[in-house]
């Protein structure tokens, strides 16, 4: 089985990704993009690899065209998954990625902080620790899967 995983310049993570892949027994492929344009020949690449799936990077720029990645998902046939819960909510498959009003709040109680005098520098540095999982059902079974109930359990919004 092979995964593709789309990777825009500046992405930190792409040997991560390869790393964990083959850890997975994932035949990694990796095509980029670095401008909206790149979308459609990156999209056209991963197919002819025959990639089985899609790993779509959180860069901004991927976020921004959240819809255009859905629809070259779906056109190519392509399960594809992102970390923006953005992402299944315009026709994409599924999103898995930090809980962004989680985030805010940890940013509130940072500001809290920094505003009753401690300083920034001596703040630790707080990594996710709620994630959020979205799945988007009519793509699924557009794509002719099946989502398992335990999966479907898991997710915190399923989109029908």
């Amino acid at each position: 089985m092979s995964i593709s995983s789309g990777i825009v310049q500046g992405v930190s993570s792409p040997g991560e990704i390869s790393n964990a892949a083959r850890k997975l027994g994932l035949t990694p492929l990796v095509s980029k993009a670095r401008h909206k344009d790149d979308f459609d020949a990156a999209f056209a690449t991963s197919a002819n690899q025959k990639a089985d799936a899609l790993l779509i990077g959180g860069d901004r720029l991927f976020v921004a065209g959240s819809s255009r990645l859905a629809e070259l998902a779906k056109r190519h046939a392509l399960p594809a998954i992102h970390d923006d819960r953005k992402y299944p909510t315009v026709g994409g498959l599924m999103a898995y990625g930090p809980s962004i009003p989680h985030a805010y709040r940890q940013i509130g109680v940072y500001v809290g902080r920094i505003l009753k005098g401690e300083k920034p520098a001596d703040l630790p540095v707080l990594r996710s620790s709620e994630f959020d999982l979205v799945i988007n059902l009519k793509t699924a079974n557009m794509l002719g899967l099946k989502v398992p109930p335990t999966l479907l359990a898991l997710a915190n919004k399923v989109v029908e």
